[in-house]
């Protein structure tokens, strides 16, 4: 029960756990009134139960859950050194987890908006390490580190443009190029920079908001993706599974293409 309120608690104020709350209130009124040595008067924890539940309605929740942590900014990024100190030195381990798994899934859905690649490693990262958690493979402390470990990654990935001098489209392509790969990494940096830049002004000049949707509009990109990869001696063995996740996204990006 205390782990369906806590997931209720941060679900809200999402509309499935909007749906369910009647439900989530009798089962903790059923179960608070049986708790066994329990001896305060029905009336107060009918009371305890109503408040329970709407503080968990409320709008404001997250800030109530921030504060119940320890926490005194709730409006803060996840990606600060600050906010993850704070997090690490969170008496209450399991909201800690449940904190952090929630704001890195909040991350993610962010990232999906713009690369596909980072969004796709980190989702996997994260789903590993909570799925070892469930299992009792790691302690409660040990998954607090590796999730702060993976929310500062994802913000070195994304300092990486400022890095390599690329915009945000144009880091996203890059990253398409899958260029951790050994064969791939042998281009250099500023061959696989040159490109991203490329690729990204090709294939913006060459799609509109619906060119997913028609097979004879989809060709030409594709054409134009992949003699761009030859012309800067991409590995061949490469090139195809390159060519599908560049327009994989392009095709998340072009709907912003198109209202700019």
């Amino acid at each position: 029960m205390r782990e369906l309120s806590q997931a209720f608690a941060l679900a809200v104020p999402h509309a499935e756990a909007l749906r369910i709350r009647d439900d989530v209130a009798f089962f903790q009124a059923v179960l608070a009134k049986r708790a066994p040595g329990d001896t305060r008067p029905e009336e107060d924890i009918e009371h305890a139960v109503r408040q329970i539940i709407s503080r968990a309605v409320a709008p404001e929740e997250v800030i109530d859950i921030f504060a119940a942590a320890g926490l005194q900014k709730p409006d803060i990024s996840i990606l600060s050194e600050e906010f993850l100190a704070e997090v690490r030195g969170m008496p209450q381990r399991n909201l800690a987890v449940e904190l952090l798994e929630k704001l890195l899934e909040g991350e993610l859905a962010t990232r999906r908006r713009k690369n596909v690649v980072q969004a796709r490693s980190f989702a996997q990262m994260l789903e590993q390490t909570i799925r070892r958690y469930q299992n009792r493979a790691i302690e409660a402390a040990q998954v607090i580190e590796e999730l702060i470990g993976l929310a500062k990654e994802m913000r070195e990935a994304h300092a990486r443009g400022e890095v390599l001098e690329l915009s945000e489209d144009e880091l996203a392509f890059y990253d398409a190029l899958e260029t951790n790969d050994s064969a791939v990494k042998v281009l250099g940096d500023e061959t696989l920079r040159t490109i991203a830049q490329e690729l990204v002004q090709t294939v913006r000049a060459n799609v509109t908001i619906d060119w997913t949707l028609r097979e004879n509009v989809r060709a030409q990109p594709r054409v134009l993706v992949k003699h761009i990869l030859r012309k800067y001696g991409y590995p061949p063995d490469k090139q195809e599974k390159a060519t599908e996740t560049v327009l994989e996204q392009a095709a998340l990006l072009s709907a912003d293409w198109a209202a700019a």
